[in-house]
């Protein structure tokens, strides 16, 4: 499997990054270190979690998938051969025994929910620790202040954001050049082949728009795209789409990526990941499942070979020519 190095830092990953939010909750253990060996057997890496997975789930309270993935690691000694990236932001319930977090990206959360999830993974050193939202939009100072001191103290090798808008990204960026301060390396956002319906602002969940993505290519920032299968409506297209992708254009571009698919003789699903894969800049898509079947499919994605006939067609879909 490829492997990139997260903006400008030394941290390399697998273009392929597997979402662990479910395991120790609704993916059961066993399951689970299935599909963690299937992953690192067809050479992936990149790991990613995050302190609040998945409290929202029956029986969750948070920090299950961390400890989770701590006993793998422990049980399989292959630290090394894994880059771990988990999050601060999301409040979680927590138990007695390891208590939860408000949604908060305070100095004195980062740093208290850093030391937490190191203690639940059972290592010394995240490779990637996320702000997993800009929720309140607190002084970018104070937040990447904290950051900037886990990274000092070797606490974390790079840090990146989720769900902010361009202009934060911008500010933050902004922050850390003029305060010396740790930058961002790379953002995790809501991204996929169909395009959000123009005007949808959603509070929590900002899409990676056409400006976002340029924003990050100038400023040599990776973009990591979550939920890029969008809950398998690309391969139910008689489902309807959720408001946020049913726009005017997503007809067109549905029947584009079937065409594609079908000619090529793959999934509706590969094509997209494949898309993603070959988009400029690179997008890197970070993918769940809870089957060897599911897995094994999401890696023939790496054996496409999109055109660049294919790239444009799919690409155009949906656009007004003038």
């Amino acid at each position: 499997m490829q492997k990139v190095k997260l903006g400008t830092t030394d941290v390399e990953v697998s273009v392929l990054c597997l979402g662990t939010m479910y395991m120790g909750t609704k993916t059961p253990a066993d399951i689970s270190y299935t599909l963690l060996d299937r992953y690192i057997e067809a050479g992936g890496t990149f790991l990613d979690t995050a302190n609040c997975y998945a409290a929202w789930y029956e029986g969750g309270f948070g920090g299950e998938s961390e400890r989770l993935l701590g006993h793998w690691l422990k049980a399989r000694g292959c630290r090394d051969k894994v880059q771990i990236a988990s999050k601060v932001g999301f409040g979680y319930t927590g138990t007695e025994e390891d208590p939860g977090a408000e949604t908060s990206l305070r100095a004195e959360i980062i740093i208290r929910e850093c030391e937490k999830s190191l203690k639940r993974l059972g290592i010394d050193c995240l490779d990637l620790f996320y702000a997993h939202n800009d929720a309140g939009m607190l002084p970018l100072d104070e937040m990447l202040g904290a950051f900037d001191k886990l990274i000092r103290e070797g606490k974390t090798r790079a840090i990146g954001a989720s769900n902010f808008t361009s202009w934060r990204l911008a500010d933050a960026l902004s922050t850390s050049a003029h305060q010396q301060l740790a930058q961002f390396c790379c953002v995790q956002q809501n991204h996929t082949y169909l395009r959000p319906v123009p005007g949808f602002r959603p509070e929590l969940w900002p899409p990676a728009s056409p400006e976002f993505l340029d924003q990050c290519a100038r400023k040599d920032i990776t973009v990591i795209a979550y939920s890029p299968l969008v809950r398998g409506a690309y391969m139910h297209p008689d489902q309807p789409l959720t408001a946020k992708f049913a726009g005017p254009d997503s007809a067109a571009r549905l029947k584009v990526l079937g065409q594609v698919a079908q000619t090529r003789g793959v999934s509706a699903n590969q094509i997209v990941l494949a898309w993603l894969l070959h988009s400029n800049p690179q997008v890197l898509p970070l993918f769940g499942c809870s089957s060897i079947e599911q897995i094994n499919d999401t890696f023939k994605c790496l054996e496409i070979k999109l055109t660049a006939d294919e790239m444009t067609l799919l690409n155009d879909a949906g656009c007004v020519k003038r």
